[in-house]
């Protein structure tokens, strides 16, 4: 009696990690039209190609399924974006990212895009992980990411010492984004 309820009460917690864990489908299950906005995307981007190790990895031989920074829902769609690091410059506005509609995580951070924050990223209805730190956008941040009604985390941090620091955002109105947030939710801020 006492093994087999040790048993159930370690499986049970196992299970339901494994059960909870998104992973990526297997290689060849990637949508067309989310591999299509990818490459759409990074053909767009500018970035070091040398220092690059995730959009480098992004080709048309290739389903994005293998790609480095992307992570798939069972479905082959696009749930997860990480492109932190990728010394990518200058902006991504009018860019296909904004058409991910199932994007639920999405990494900017440690970049140097030294342009505004898009008014598209409201678009990205079901983001619930946002982080833009060090990112190097300027300006105000938009208003329209009160649109992410879904959003759990946004971090929009800098680096403490100003000679490192790449991002030069404007302050915020936070109460503008809190009032159209569910209250429902707790949300990590990350300033």
């Amino acid at each position: 009696m006492i093994i087999h309820l040790f048993s159930w009460l370690f499986v049970t917690p196992i299970c339901l990690i494994l059960l909870s864990v998104e992973p990526n489908v297997a290689l060849g299950q990637c949508l067309d039209e989310q591999q299509s906005l990818l490459l759409q995307l990074k053909n767009n981007l500018v970035f070091n190609a040398s220092k690059s190790t995730k959009l480098v990895t992004w080709s048309s031989n290739s389903d994005c399924s293998a790609w480095e920074g992307v992570s798939l829902d069972g479905e082959g769609r696009i749930t997860g974006l990480n492109l932190s690091s990728e010394w990518i410059s200058y902006g991504i506005h009018n860019s296909s990212l904004f058409n991910l509609q199932h994007l639920k995580s999405l990494d900017l951070s440690l970049n140097n895009f030294n342009s505004t924050i898009p008014d598209e990223i409201g678009n990205l209805s079901t983001l619930s992980h946002l982080n833009l730190a060090n990112a190097g956008f300027v300006g105000q941040i938009p208003i329209t990411i009160s649109h992410l009604t879904n959003l759990v985390t946004l971090d929009i941090s800098t680096l403490i010492d100003l000679m490192i620091s790449t991002s030069k955002l404007e302050n915020p109105d936070l109460g503008i984004w809190f009032r159209t947030f569910p209250s429902s939710k707790n949300y990590i801020l990350m300033v």
